[in-house]
């Protein structure tokens, strides 16, 4: 009873945290403008797919995460998920730190109108990046629900006063001017809002992270997304009914026209409750602050998680020649994201310019992120540069009607993605694009062995090294011996060809299992040998460990059938060096593949160290 009482406790921490990180700039202030534009009616237009969309991915990852028993199940299904999407999730994660900073800067410090403003706001940017740094480095994800929890708490009265403000004061006498809801100026801003917001949440980083930690802490996430949700909802609401209270007290005077001629309405709160009373007014601040913290807050921690999780991952070898905490870092990003949200509060720009990557840009990435979530494929199988020029194609089309006041650009700008995506499951070659389990499996066994055929090209039956060849055909060459036996180079992999004999068969007279990965094994012995002749272990500063080793096992062998291990240098960064292996067959078939991570430690002590220059040296020139 008591654990069932904890996981319920647990899911509304989460639910409210879930709740505050997603009411971030644009929910927290285009609810505003939505409602200054089409009443009521705009604001659940706005507010339903919000919530239907932040519900769905909530029950839709509590459902991926019992695919497979155990707390890390989700976490291992992201690991694989997200491969394609690492670029896009960091760059959706970036913009939406740059919106939040920047809708604080526009709609709650411009508002006030400190001057000299080139001494404040440059002032202010700092105390936010700070608060969100500070809040980031103290909290976190396993602690960021008891902040949350904090923050809440401090919201509530804020809350209570706005209320009873409005509450006392009355609903006002003057109805405020709305526009239409039935013609297509309003559907050029719905269908994006339903679009972009059923699918949003699917490429936060913040959603993800708070999914994957609910399921380690044994909580429902189906129950933690339907508390997050209705408070979410709620929130908005709060937030939009406000909106029409202020309006009909006079706040539509504070509605301005933009640098696009278009009508906006974001502060119009800010600036109506900024003449109020001190305790209204610091009850609205302390309202949009908690909002805006706790976005940026979330942010700092799923940026991170991220490019920690990249770094230790990632072969490329840039990564060998930044230091790890610099690329470990979000501070280097959010000083950039301040500085183009001060740049944008300086041009004048709006909400709205940010939204539309949201409504467009990112559409296509989300719809086939949640196809791929029951659609196995292979991770270069996305048209990467098909799908980024589909999204830059929706963006311009989208801005023209946007900035000329075309709703059929805007509702085709963002369709645009939706439909491509739709177009590569339907198409005849879909196929290509997206496998099967088993279609993986047997495209993998057919591209290997097209390749295996060009390059070591013996017919069947035939021996694999030409070095055998050659000494059967003509005087014994020692050399072309020590070559075979040694191994030798086809391009960037080593290669070293045998004989399966009775030794490797297991009672049933195929080949065990095992001695697979012994293969692979010697002949990672017999790559060192060639890539490094003088290392002597008697004598050297640093061992070579195994990190981690996996195999792919494709096809069956005997014994009397010659094998061929190619094993290559596949990447590396600053810690750590992973090779790839594949194993052929005489006629060419792949009989698996795999790879492994190498690490490095001081002979003296066995600590960590970074790759030795000998080994950089020695495995640079087969990458």
């Amino acid at each position: 009873m008591a654990t069932k009482s904890r996981r319920w406790f647990g899911a509304v921490l989460w639910g409210n945290s879930v709740a505050l990180s997603w009411m971030w700039g644009l929910g927290l202030f285009f609810s505003v403008q939505f409602t200054t534009q089409f009443g009521v009616f705009g604001l659940l237009t706005f507010a339903i797919p919000n919530f239907l969309g932040l519900l769905t991915f909530g029950l839709v990852t509590h459902h991926l995460a019992r695919r497979q028993p155990g707390s890390e199940s989700l976490a291992q299904f992201f690991t694989s998920w997200s491969r394609p999407f690492r670029l896009v999730f960091f760059l959706y994660q970036v913009l939406a730190i740059a919106l939040t900073i920047f809708a604080f800067l526009r709609y709650v410090w411009q508002p006030l109108g400190l001057e000299p403003w080139l001494l404040y706001m440059p002032l202010t940017l700092l105390v936010v990046l700070a608060a969100a740094i500070l809040f980031g480095e103290e909290f976190d994800i396993k602690r960021i629900k008891f902040s949350h929890g904090v923050m809440f708490l401090l919201m509530v009265p804020a809350l209570v006063i706005l209320i009873l403000h409005a509450a006392v004061r009355g609903t006002g006498t003057m109805e405020f001017p709305k526009l239409p809801t039935n013609d297509w100026n309003y559907w050029g801003y719905a269908v994006p809002i339903i679009i972009g917001f059923l699918v949003g949440p699917w490429l936060d980083l913040q959603q993800w992270q708070r999914a994957i930690q609910m399921h380690r802490e044994r909580v429902s996430i189906a129950a933690g997304y339907w508390i997050g949700s209705v408070e979410f909802f709620l929130l908005l609401m709060f937030h939009g009914l406000m909106t029409v209270w202020a309006l009909n007290w006079g706040a539509a005077e504070h509605i301005r026209i933009g640098i696009t001629g278009h009508p906006y309405g974001q502060e119009i709160l800010m600036r109506l409750f900024s003449q109020s009373s001190p305790w209204v007014f610091g009850a609205y601040g302390i309202f949009v602050s908690v909002c805006v913290l706790t976005t940026l807050d979330s942010g700092y921690i799923a940026l991170r998680w991220f490019l920690q999780s990249n770094a230790s991952t990632s072969n490329h070898p840039i990564f060998s020649l930044v230091p790890n905490r610099l690329l470990t870092s979000p501070i280097p990003v959010f000083l950039v994201c301040g500085i183009v949200a001060l740049a944008g509060a300086l041009l004048r720009f709006e909400l709205e310019f940010f939204m539309i990557f949201y409504a467009t840009f990112f559409v296509g990435y989300s719809t086939l992120a949640i196809v791929r979530c029951y659609l196995v494929s292979r991770a270069n199988a996305i048209p990467q540069v098909k799908m980024f020029c589909i999204g830059s194609l929706a963006v311009v089309i989208f801005s023209y009607g946007y900035f000329l006041r075309s709703p059929f650009f805007q509702i085709v700008g963002s369709l645009l993605p939706l439909g491509y995506v739709l177009w590569l499951l339907v198409k005849p070659s879909s196929s290509e694009e997206f496998l099967s389990d088993k279609e993986e499996l047997d495209a993998q066994v057919s591209d290997a062995a097209s390749s295996a055929g060009a390059v070591m090209g013996p017919p069947s039956g035939a021996p694999a090294s030409a070095a055998f060849a050659a000494a059967a055909a003509g005087p014994l060459d020692l050399a072309a011996i020590a070559n075979s036996l040694g191994g030798h180079f086809e391009g960037k992999w080593f290669v070293h060809s045998f004989m399966a004999t009775y030794a490797d068969t297991n009672s049933v007279g195929n080949v065990y299992f095992g001695m697979y990965a012994m293969w692979v094994g010697k002949t990672r012995e017999l790559f060192f040998n060639r890539v490094m002749p003088k290392f002597n272990l008697k004598n050297t500063p640093f061992y070579i460990l195994t990190r981690s080793f996996e195999h792919k096992f494709v096809r069956e062998t005997r014994e009397f059938e010659t094998v061929s291990v190619k094993i290559r240098v596949a990447g590396y960064n600053r810690k750590f060096a992973t090779l790839e292996h594949e194993i052929y067959d005489s006629a060419a078939h792949m009989l698996g593949r795999g790879k492994q991570t190498l690490l490095f430690v001081s002979s003296s002590d066995y600590k960590m160290i970074d790759i030795p220059p000998d080994v950089y040296t020695a495995f640079i020139a087969h990458t």
